[in-house]
């Protein structure tokens, strides 16, 4: 007998049938497709994307030259060299990340003591020459300048949840 069932599935194609199945259930559901350049999806606060150097209110970059986040890179993506001013602060003369070894882990956002570097959510970045990868201290001040509002809007939203 079942001997008799195997060879009756053999015929009907039954394997094919049943995949069949699967693919007309899935042709009647309803579609996701998002229509990227117009539709955007959702997106976290928390999502991790273009690198920024932030200023403090007065103009003064905030980056104290510690180098905890080029020590905390799993990656050695950054690179950083700095000096020591007249009045005792050390402040930074490179600060280089290179955008393709990042593997965007936030560790460099979480070891910085003075919330200077930071992840945007800017996700919509291309290169099209050698050395665009490498995001120089004027780049990520720039980046930093331009999108302010927004990255101490995500800033003050993730210290509610702190």
């Amino acid at each position: 007998m079942r001997r008799l069932i195997q060879l009756l599935k053999t015929f009907t194609l039954w394997e094919l049938l049943k995949g069949l199945q699967l693919t007309l259930r899935a042709f009647f559901m309803r579609k996701v497709t998002v229509q990227y350049p117009e539709e955007k999806t959702p997106q976290s606060s928390r999502f991790r994307g273009l690198h920024a150097l932030r200023r403090y209110p007065n103009g003064e970059e905030r980056c104290i030259a510690c180098k905890l986040c080029e020590a905390v890179c799993p990656a050695l993506a950054i690179t950083i060299e700095s000096e020591a001013h007249d009045d005792g602060t050390r402040r930074t003369t490179r600060y280089d990340i290179d955008l393709f070894k990042c593997v965007y882990c936030g560790f460099c956002e979480e070891a910085c003591p003075v919330d200077a570097i930071v992840e945007t959510r800017i996700f919509e970045y291309h290169m099209e020459e050698r050395g665009e990868n490498i995001m120089t201290k004027e780049k990520l001040l720039a980046v930093g300048d331009k999108h302010e509002a927004t990255i101490a809007a995500d800033r003050a939203e993730d210290a509610k949840y702190r």
